[in-house]
């Protein structure tokens, strides 16, 4: 979801190709639509926005193909699409989540971090390796109740911190990301929808 548009993803895994007809039509009351085709797959964990920038997950559930559809459906909005690579997990946002405009949590074990020049990276702790799927709505960033030693590191960089016990999403490698679609909803003034989504990983 950006402000002007919303692209429903093409599963990389057929098991989950069916979630896509149930969440269309519920964004189509707020956005137009726009389709990842085949062959491209996307799946919604490698996609992170910051700002103007998209970057995407090469992973084994999103293709090049993804990718350069999703630009060809985005950057007549503006936006710049920026692949990454990732090794040894799942999906992007299992190894980086933006914590503000110009910071990111992540694994640097798992992803490529050169796409994401002049970012500031913070680290999440060894023994915390899926503590990077963070949950960002507007300052406030949401953190698995379990990761102390992250939720302490966030802290101390100033960060204010909401947690919530994913330990059962986190057996399936889903992570804070992968039951939420935010966005801003035109003309209300609620600032942010959540829509809740049962993570099919």
């Amino acid at each position: 979801m950006v402000d002007e548009i919303a692209v429903m993803a093409r599963m990389g895994a057929a098991s989950r190709l069916g979630e896509v007809a149930g969440i269309e039509s519920v964004l189509a009351a707020y956005r137009k639509i726009e389709h990842i085709r085949p062959p491209a797959t996307l799946e919604g964990g490698d996609v992170l926005l910051a700002g103007g920038k998209v970057f995407v997950g090469i992973t084994p559930r999103t293709n090049k193909a993804g990718v350069s559809s999703l630009a060809a459906i985005l950057e007549p909005f503006g936006y710049q699409v920026i692949p990454v690579t990732v090794r040894g997990c799942l999906h992007l946002k299992s190894a980086c989540t933006t914590i503000d405009d110009e910071t990111l949590l992540v694994n640097p074990h798992w992803v490529d971090l050169e796409p994401f020049e002049g970012f500031r990276a913070i680290a999440v702790p060894e023994d915390e390796p899926w503590a990077a799927n963070t949950l960002r709505i507007e300052n406030t960033v949401g953190v698995h109740a379990g990761f102390n030693k992250t939720i302490e590191i966030l802290h101390t960089h100033g960060f204010p911190v909401k947690t919530v016990d994913i330990s059962e999403l986190l057996k399936a490698e889903a992570g804070m990301t992968c039951s939420s679609i935010i966005f801003t909803l035109s003309n209300t003034r609620i600032p942010r929808q959540i829509l809740n989504i049962q993570p099919g990983e």
